[in-house]
């Protein structure tokens, strides 16, 4: 630490100097290289890990139940909760972690997917005068500098775009951005600028062009929130801590001091999710690191322990990549009702959000329909006339529940700072609570510094600045090039490996299947659309995935970019699952019904079914039904009132179109509400009119049967792919 401030210090004295002789430019990507090496030797101060590879879950459970004692127990394994194990393993001391779900199942993958300092946070420290605030945001941006460093290849800068309407608002929040840049100091990724309203379209063509005066560009981090998460976790188990998931905290233990004659929390008794054993964990310090439940863990504890946190729930989706640049977010810093809007890029799709709404605590929040409407509302806002926001776009949404600290009696939410609380309980529990993803790492180190003097544990300063998390260390920018060449993978899915797995992309690499085709040699999608390969599901397991719904979400991040293509997915993964880990026929099933759940109520897929029922109003104009009508009689010969999969397979036959029963099945199923196996006149007129009002896009019956009617006498082949369709 002594040298990260010399070598910080070496920065700034003499800058002026080197500035004039490098010219400004150069003297900026001088000064990022010098925090860098900061960065590096700080990291320099730490043994290399234990463990090559993480030992296996039934390695981790065997180190819990045969430890006698750990020196620090968390509780959680969250971002914070996994930042705090691995600050305390790569002090020395004996670490251990529980978890009741699977890590980053919470809070931590349910994110707007930014390493931020807080734009608005900075704003409100200035209006306010208020310096916690500014030191939260100062705080915030140099880890967001740190941890785009040691994970490289699940981060990278984003330039974010202010959209400005009203020319007195230009000077305004172009002071506002600029003292952003100048809070960074040596972290700042890179300088802010204004565009002029023809280059801001250039950039972002999307955009509302009446009144546009301009817009200012500013540049913070992105990161994949899920697989971060879990490399923090895994670099942990990787120096020694003992990490385990599905490990349920039952109560926790105590005994006298007989110094004080008090009692001190030692411990916890753990119950193992997947199989019920029970066990007790013992360990001199326990910090309590659950996020949303940090309550409930502290009135374990003591049960009149006041709370402290106040749970606000913030809703996201996820629309079709065409609603945004590759490479260019959008900020709203005033929606209608005062809130903050994000619309950015995303693995190749686009997230809007989020929302601030006081919520009850739970470990499976649901997206409301109406969060999901007042984002979209606020997205036409800032869109062009020519593109049509529809309903039915959204491919998946989700809820996450920020654990913000507050004064109980406090009903506002939205005028919380997101600062952690460092709490150490009569009993010696210490809890951490509060804060932001992007100062993880900060909150870990205040918390086991707070474990070291209160339990006078034997560990010096914390050694995670700089310290490479797992897959950074030797990932390049041109690290997917050899896993073409030298695996003979698709481009794409060399790129999506090398951007989710940095250098560990070789191992997965190495247990991809032959395709059987001249290219690509090896990978096996998952799904056609999306660069997933069955090969992720067996390496998946030996990153702790315990179920289906760790593989499509954490493991994976099909459930957060289209929850149709996770449920197509899923009978393969269940089988690949299955098979590596010895599961019968019951529980595979179980483990489908369980994963459909999930997307149906966690990731938006209950939305879909809504937007089409058998209670749908059909909304057309008569000249419109007259045309639906016309159509569906051309599938419907015999005039029955409805369509079955041999009145389909008869028309594409008549235009030479060969299709798999199973999928005509599907097709058809989709809009048969009421389940009798086939498609009526009204719940075809149901569904155009869905299509039309914008609730339901990319029905491919629908598709389907407005192609076959153009098509009829030319003979050409119906496109039936699932298309970029939502929910």
């Amino acid at each position: 630490m002594a040298f990260q401030k010399a070598v910080k210090g070496t920065i700034l004295v003499g800058g002026g100097a080197l500035a004039t002789v490098l010219g400004l430019s150069q003297f900026a990507h001088y000064k990022r290289k010098q925090v860098n090496l900061a960065f590096v030797e700080a990291a320099d101060y730490v043994s290399e890990p234990v463990n090559r590879e993480p030992p296996s879950r039934e390695a981790q459970i065997l180190t819990l139940k045969n430890t006698s004692e750990f020196d620090v127990l968390v509780i959680g394994g969250g971002a914070t909760g996994s930042g705090c194990a691995l600050d305390a393993v790569t002090r020395g001391l004996k670490t251990a972690l529980v978890e009741r779900d699977d890590f980053s199942s919470g809070t931590s993958s349910r994110s707007t997917k930014l390493i931020h300092g807080g734009v608005r946070y900075l704003q409100k420290a200035i209006m306010k005068l208020d310096i916690e605030q500014y030191r939260m945001v100062k705080e915030a941006l140099h880890e967001r500098a740190n941890l785009l460093e040691i994970a490289p290849h699940l981060s990278a800068p984003l330039p974010i775009m202010l959209p400005i309407y009203k020319w007195w608002q230009l000077p305004y929040y172009w002071v506002g951005i600029k003292l952003y840049d100048l809070v960074a100091g040596s972290n700042c990724l890179k300088s802010s600028y204004v565009l002029s309203k023809s280059r801001a379209l250039e950039h972002f063509p999307m955009l509302q062009k009446d009144k546009l005066v301009g817009a200012i560009v500013y540049y913070d981090g992105q990161h994949n929130d899920a697989r971060m998460n879990l490399a923090i976790a895994l670099t942990a188990a990787r120096y020694g801590a003992a990490t385990a998931n599905y490990m349920e905290v039952m109560s926790l233990l105590k005994k006298t001091d007989p110094k004080t004659g008090k009692e001190r929390v030692s411990g916890a008794r753990c119950k193992d999710v997947l199989t019920g054993e029970e066990f007790d964990v013992r360990a001199k310090c326990v910090i309590n690191a659950t996020g949303p439940f940090t309550d409930t863990v502290r009135k374990m504890d003591d049960k009149d322990a006041a709370a402290i946190c106040q749970p606000s729930a913030g809703v996201h989706i996820v629309m079709p990549g065409y609603y945004s640049p590759e490479s260019m977010g959008l900020l709203d810093p005033a929606t209608s009702d005062g809130r903050v809007i994000f619309f950015l890029p995303w693995q190749k799709m686009t997230i809007a959000g989020t929302t601030d709404t006081p919520t009850d605590v739970t470990h499976h929040p649901i997206p409301s329909e109406e969060d999901i409407n007042f984002i979209l509302n606020e997205v036409r806002n800032y869109l062009s006339c020519d593109v049509e926001v529809r309903r039915g776009d959204v491919l998946a949404a989700w809820s996450g529940i920020r654990p913000l600290v507050t004064d109980p009696k406090s009903a506002d939410t939205q005028s919380i700072s997101r600062n952690h609380v460092v709490d150490i309980s009569e009993s010696g529990l210490i809890t951490i609570a509060g804060g932001k993803w992007t100062t993880y790492r900060s909150m870990a180190e205040d918390t086991i510094n707070a474990a070291v003097k209160t339990h006078n544990l034997k560990a010096g300063p914390s050694k995670t600045v700089g310290l490479f998390l797992q897959g950074g260390k030797d990932w390049s920018p041109t690290l997917y090039i050899r896993l073409v060449q030298d695996y003979g993978l698709e481009s794409e899915v060399a790129q999506h490996l090398a951007a989710t797995y940095g250098d560990k992309a070789f191992e997965v690499a190495k247990m991809a299947s032959v395709t059987g085709k001249r290219w690509p040699i090896v990978g096996v999608r998952l799904v056609s659309e999306f660069p997933y390969i069955e090969a992720e599901v067996k390496y998946g397991i030996k990153e702790y995935a315990c179920t289906a719904v760790d593989m499509i979400s954490r493991r994976t991040r099909l459930a957060f970019l289209n929850v149709q293509a996770a449920e197509e997915a899923l009978p393969r993964i269940v089988e690949l699952m299955g098979r590596e880990l010895s599961w019968g026929d019951s529980k595979k099933k179980e483990e489908l019904e369980t994963a459909r759940k999930f997307l149906y109520y966690e990731m938006g897929y209950k939305s879909r079914s809504e937007q089409l029922t058998d209670h749908s109003e059909i909304s057309l104009l008569p000249s419109d039904i007259d045309r639906y009508k016309k159509r569906f009689h051309k599938f419907d010969a015999d005039q029955k009132g409805f369509i079955t999969i041999v009145d389909v397979q008869r028309v594409l036959e008549s235009i030479s179109v060969q299709m798999d029963e199973n999928t005509l099945h599907e097709i058809l199923n989709e809009v048969d509400l009421n389940k009798n196996g086939q498609v009526e006149l009204n719940e075809f007129l149901q569904l155009m009119s869905a299509v039309q009002k914008g609730r339901v896009s990319g029905s491919r019956l629908a598709i389907l049967m407005k192609t076959a009617e153009e098509n009829l006498d030319r003979r050409v082949p119906i496109p039936v792919d699932r298309s970029c369709g939502g929910l």
